[in-house]
C-alpha cells in the first residue's frame, strides 16, 4: 500500500513535464513558469487527498495551474500581451523565408489580439492536445459550453487572420 508521498511522488513524475510546458507556453520567463509550476505543486501536495486518480490528476493540475496563473497575473502591474513570445517561438521554428516570417507575424498578432478565454481554448487544444471533455473538466464547464466556445473563438481567430490577410487555405499549403 502506498502512502499519500508515494502517490503525489508517482503523479508529480508523470505530469511535470506537461505542466511546465502549459506554464511555459503561457508566461513571459522561465522564472515565470517555475513559480507557476512550484505553486501549483504546492496546491495539489496540500490537497493530496482530493488529487484525483490516472489522467484525471493531469486534467485537474491544469486547472490548479490554470488558477494559479490567474492569480499570478491579478497581481503584476500591466504587463506585455501573454503571446508575445509565441512569435518569437514560432518564427525560430518555422521561419523559411522573410516573407512566411511576416505571416507568422501576423498570425501571432491575430492570436494576440483575440480575447483571452479564446485564446486559453485554442491553446488548450492545440498546445496541449485536449479534446472536448478534458477542457470541460480543465474550464469547469460542460463539454456542450466547451463545444460552442470553441467554435465560436475558430470563428473569431479565423476572422482575426482574415483581417490580417492571412487565409486557412495558404496556412495548409505552408504548413505541407
Amino acid at each position: 500500500m502506498s502512502t499519500e508521498a508515494d502517490r503525489f511522488a508517482e503523479i508529480y513524475t508523470a505530469t511535470y513535464e506537461q505542466i511546465l510546458g502549459y506554464a511555459m507556453r503561457r508566461c513571459d520567463s522561465p522564472e515565470d513558469a517555475a513559480d507557476i509550476v512550484a505553486e501549483t505543486y504546492a496546491t495539489a501536495w496540500r490537497r493530496v487527498d482530493r488529487l484525483p486518480g490516472g489522467d484525471e490528476a493531469r486534467l485537474w493540475l491544469y486547472g490548479v495551474a490554470r488558477n494559479t496563473l490567474a492569480n499570478h497575473r491579478r497581481g503584476q502591474i500591466r504587463r506585455q500581451q501573454r503571446s508575445a513570445e509565441l512569435n518569437v517561438d514560432i518564427a525560430d521554428l518555422y521561419a523559411r523565408t522573410p516573407e512566411h516570417t511576416v505571416e507568422l507575424g501576423a498570425i501571432a498578432q491575430a492570436f494576440r489580439g483575440l480575447g483571452d478565454d479564446d485564446r486559453e481554448l485554442l491553446s488548450l487544444v492545440a498546445w496541449e492536445g485536449l479534446g472536448h471533455a478534458q477542457i470541460a473538466k480543465v474550464l469547469g464547464i460542460s463539454r456542450n459550453a466547451v463545444r460552442i466556445r470553441l467554435h465560436r473563438a475558430r470563428k473569431r481567430f479565423s476572422r482575426a487572420l482574415e483581417r490580417a490577410g492571412v487565409t486557412a487555405h495558404h496556412l495548409v499549403m505552408e504548413s505541407a
